[in-house]
């Protein structure tokens, strides 16, 4: 027996020992499977257990361990319950069954059908954020609320169920300016272009921005490969106050923290309700400080709206939630039938925007259009531009290069402008018949964007080398795949050879 063991007091406690492995958001908690603390507590593998040490808990998940590297009267525990806890080792762990969660019995309660107001949502809000739900909970309430289970009342309470549990800015400015992409559309990295024109001519826009759920990039995976976006909150109003804007990760700065914990739950499941898809995106901008927001949202056959009724829905239950929680709302719908610009992956779609703003003539020019088109809308809702005027302000800024000058301002208050990476394997797809470009599938071309390696591997992606109406000759490349290790390369090659209608191919009329 592990003389540590000796030491062990007669109530449930062992020994703190760093496992050193990572875990995410999920604090684990390591035991021997002849623990006699897990017997005589009847600590089952998954069963959830409160840990406390000098006033500090964190409720953490039963993982058994049948090898030696453990000993006797020791609990090994991951990263993120050692960071809870702010342990050095060596440190005696009181280990507990935790309380009964009234959360636990909300959650049970809508999976049956029962509604839920705020004061339910606000205490499960509170437990998601805190880490005491387990993934299996998390889960549970994430696919009670997808398929339209959730009525207009609930999402609004949701809304605010998740501002209240976090942080929230305020600004000595006004108006502050916000916008949002729906998403479903590869290499829609409009935002950065977005955030450099609207404050080059003289708006605040603090953005907080997403990491990729199910797409190939979030625009924080893109701004990454350029500059920091692991911004606190303290850094990024500096950021804000010094160059009047920012694109910064909203998962570092712990606005709507809960909101960032079911997005890690809703990427496996590939869930994404339209409530809590609401509640994220407006809680998040009611969280920063926004006061005006604008909402894209692409309309295609293969992006997330795929149809001008669903387009209709959603744009309806944005600008409802907005109203009652006191957000100045306006929704554009855009084009969403084929990928916007040509990279698909974090440093791909960066390498676009860096064309963009330094007035590339090889830059998409589909990118540049529809970031003119958005940042046109944002300038008229702030005053800077009359009705209709918005596009001239914003083609102005960008054209002159004061967009260009903003954004490497951005980047240097962030933390440091910086190139993005490039992947050492890259590979075409070939057409393998001559005609002309009928359709292109989105989401096909983000499968195989993400089987190359996106957004683990930041290089990793799809570059588009053909747009809807491109007339193609038989072996012309239709696309190229990035990757950082061959293995990706052959995966994702492998994929995109078993798929039919990547891009549809048509006879020359």
């Amino acid at each position: 027996m592990n003389a540590l063991a000796a030491h062990l007091p007669d109530a449930a406690g062992l020994i703190a020992r760093r496992a050193g492995i990572l875990t995410y958001q999920s604090p684990v908690v390591y035991m021997r499977v002849d623990c006699e603390i897990c017997r005589s507590e009847g600590f089952e593998a998954q069963t959830r257990v409160e840990i406390e040490w000098e006033g500090r808990t964190v409720i953490a998940t039963v993982h058994h361990v049948a090898a030696d590297w453990l000993g006797h009267g020791e609990a090994g525990l991951s990263e993120p319950a050692w960071r809870v806890l702010g342990l050095s080792g060596g440190e005696m762990l009181a280990i507990r069954h935790p309380p009964v969660l009234e959360s636990e019995r909300h959650i049970r309660g809508k999976t049956y059908g029962a509604p839920l107001d705020y004061e339910k949502l606000k205490v499960i809000m509170q437990d998601v954020a805190a880490g005491r739900l387990s993934d299996l909970h998390l889960a549970s309430f994430v696919t009670a609320c997808a398929g339209g289970r959730m009525s207009r009342d609930e999402t609004v309470a949701l809304t605010r169920a998740m501002i209240d549990v976090g942080e929230r800015l305020s600004w000595q400015f006004s108006p502050v300016m916000d916008k949002h992409c729906v998403g479903g559309l590869p290499g829609n990295r409009t935002t950065p272009l977005v955030v450099a024109i609207v404050t080059a001519c003289g708006l605040v826009m603090p953005k907080t921005s997403s990491r990729a759920i199910t797409s190939p990039a979030g625009t924080a995976d893109a701004m990454e490969t350029l500059a920091p976006v692991n911004l606190d909150l303290q850094a990024m109003r500096r950021v804000v106050e010094k160059v009047g804007g920012c694109i910064v990760w909203g998962g570092s700065v712990q606005l709507s923290p809960a909101d960032d914990v079911l997005i890690r739950v809703s990427r496996p499941l590939d869930l994404d309700g339209t409530a809590q898809l609401v509640a994220s995106v407006l809680s998040k901008k009611a969280a920063a400080g926004s006061e005006r927001v604008l909402i894209d949202i692409p309309v295609g056959p293969t992006a997330k709206v795929r149809s001008d009724e669903a387009a209709d829905e959603l744009g309806g239950l944005l600008e409802h939630v907005g109203e009652a929680i006191g957000l100045q709302l306006r929704v554009v719908r855009t084009d969403g039938t084929q990928p916007v610009g040509r990279g698909v992956g974090p440093a791909l779609e960066a390498r676009d925007v860096l064309a963009v703003l330094q007035r590339d003539s090889a830059a998409p020019a589909d990118l540049r259009e529809r970031a003119l088109l958005l940042a046109g809308h944002i300038l008229e809702m702030g005053g800077k531009a009359g009705p209709g005027a918005g596009y001239a302000l914003a083609q102005q800024a960008l054209d002159s290069g004061q967009a260009w000058t903003q954004f490497v301002a951005i980047c240097e208050a962030q933390g440091g402008l910086r190139q993005p990476p490039v992947a050492p394997h890259v590979r075409p797809y070939l057409a393998g018949a001559a005609g002309v470009v009928t359709a292109v599938d989105n989401r096909k071309l983000a499968m195989v964007a993400k089987l190359a390696g996106a957004p683990g591997a930041p290089a990793a992606g799809i570059t588009l080398e053909v747009k809807l109406g491109d007339r193609i000759a038989r072996g012309q490349p239709l696309f190229h795949v990035h990757a950082q290790t061959t293995g990706d390369l052959e995966y994702a090659q492998v994929y995109a050879n078993r798929q039919q209608g990547l891009v549809t191919i048509g006879e020359i009329a």
